[in-house]
């Protein structure tokens, strides 16, 4: 997954632009330019790293030097060094908190990724951990990279990736029948049609109607369990993809995964994440 870098430098320089306003006043009034600093980012906690590509270019903008000591998507434990970064003093402490922001942020999302796929797999269970589309604004596309850095699948990135039928859209169309039959008309062949379930009959009658995927929102395990067993019945299950979606936590996923779904999406990993604890370290100065 990637976008032009020409693009992804506009992105990086509009978030330096917003920090850094009309000038960074502090280090303009105690550091004289010209100054020459070596300095390190050191993580405080466990930490699957992510966002090290996009580091380096904030850094780059602002002319310092960013060199990396891990790899993407690498595991790393407290107190590790995962880059060094090096340049004018006063160009660094310009780029520090935006860098480490991102940094913070995409490596919390990759963190709490592995952690999910990790135990998923652990118990030999073939599901596919997705993100869902509750991202910070602007922050979609680094969100979900570090999904992907994480082990998980990023799903769509926008509403013209995919048809995704939801409850409103239903409550508006008239009837699940109705809105599908729309998206049938609508869509081309190369567009998967996904529809949100919320009861069991729900479900079915969107595997009748011809949804390639169906996303069975916010039921409990044991109705879960009941579509997929209903699906199998039929002779749905094999022509079907099914994504379990809501109120899914690192305490409940087994249970879920175990029911035999193909897909669990899992919208905390961005909307509620933790972003690691890291610092910019100063080690060396020369005047």
């Amino acid at each position: 997954m990637s976008i032009p870098e020409s693009i992804l430098r506009e992105k990086l320089r509009n978030f330096l632009e917003e920090d850094i306003g009309l000038g960074d006043i502090t280090t303009e009034a105690i550091i004289p330019s010209g100054i020459k600093v070596h300095a390190q980012i050191v993580v405080k906690e466990p930490a699957v790293v992510a966002g090290l590509n996009e580091a380096k270019m904030i850094f780059e903008i602002v002319g310092a030097k960013f060199l990396p000591n891990v790899r993407e998507g690498e595991e790393v434990q407290p107190g590790t060094s995962i880059a060094e970064v090096e340049g004018d003093g006063r160009s660094i402490l310009l780029a520090e908190r935006t860098a480490l922001n991102l940094l913070s942020r995409m490596s919390g999302i990759a963190t709490e990724t592995r952690k999910l796929v990790r135990k998923v797999r652990d118990a030999g269970l073939n599901v596919r951990i997705a993100a869902t589309r509750k991202t910070a604004p602007g922050l979609r596309y680094f969100d979900k990279r570090a999904v992907i850095i994480g082990g998980g699948d990023p799903h769509r990135f926008r509403l013209d990736d995919q048809i995704l039928i939801k409850d409103n859209h239903i409550a508006i169309a008239g009837s699940l029948e109705e809105a599908l039959k729309r998206a049938l008309s609508y869509a081309s062949f190369s567009k998967k049609i996904e529809v949100e379930a919320k009861t069991v009959d729900d479900a079915i009658r969107a595997a009748e109607l011809g949804a390639d995927i169906i996303m069975l929102d916010n039921m409990s395990v044991k109705e879960v369990q009941k579509v997929i067993n209903s699906l199998r019945e039929l002779g749905f299950r094999d022509k079907v993809l099914i994504e379990v979606s809501g109120e899914i936590t690192e305490n409940n996923i087994l249970d879920y995964a175990r029911t035999g779904p193909d897909i669990i999406s899992v919208g905390a990993i961005t909307h509620s994440v933790k972003s690691i604890d890291m610092s910019l370290e100063v080690i060396k100065v020369e005047r």
